[in-house]
């Protein structure tokens, strides 16, 4: 029963402690923690550069990340988080650094993200997560040192 178990330290969790959350568990390819930081809701959705069409569902959304980290964990580190939040909804604005292991070496790129939460009767969870490639050339402040993950 480990998503229970998950989802229950993130009980008194806030956004930032969910985004913090959800960003670990992509670098450790962790795909249950993953999923404790979003809603069980039918209408949360994910949209990732590249990866063609939207996705709806939390089963969806399931799949996609398990497919994602299949090959292990990625290089990704949030950085330049703008926050808005109200009572019960939040709404951050990330430049993800994206690190890619290609035949030649790697290659850093920055993605644009918008990561939506809701509080629940559960506590904070990611309800949409939106990400589209920056523009060719566009440089980003290199992500907190204390934070990088390897």
């Amino acid at each position: 029963m480990k998503r229970a178990t998950t989802r229950a330290a993130l009980l008194a969790g806030s956004p930032d402690e969910v985004e913090a959350a959800f960003y670990e568990a992509l670098h450790t390819a962790d795909l249950e923690r993953l999923m404790a930081c979003w809603a069980d809701d039918d209408d949360v959705f994910c949209v990732h550069p590249g990866g063609g069409a939207r996705v709806v569902g939390v089963q969806a959304i399931r799949e996609l990340f398990a497919s994602m980290l299949e090959r292990g964990g990625l290089n990704v580190q949030p950085g330049e988080v703008v926050r808005m939040q109200s009572h019960g909804s939040a709404v951050h604005s990330v430049i993800e650094h994206v690190v890619v292991n290609l035949p030649d070496g790697p290659r850093e790129a920055l993605v644009h993200a918008t990561n939506v939460y809701l509080k629940q009767p559960q506590g904070w969870r990611i309800v949409a997560h939106h990400a589209s490639a920056a523009a060719a050339g566009e440089r980003g402040a290199a992500p907190p040192r204390a934070h990088v993950l390897h």
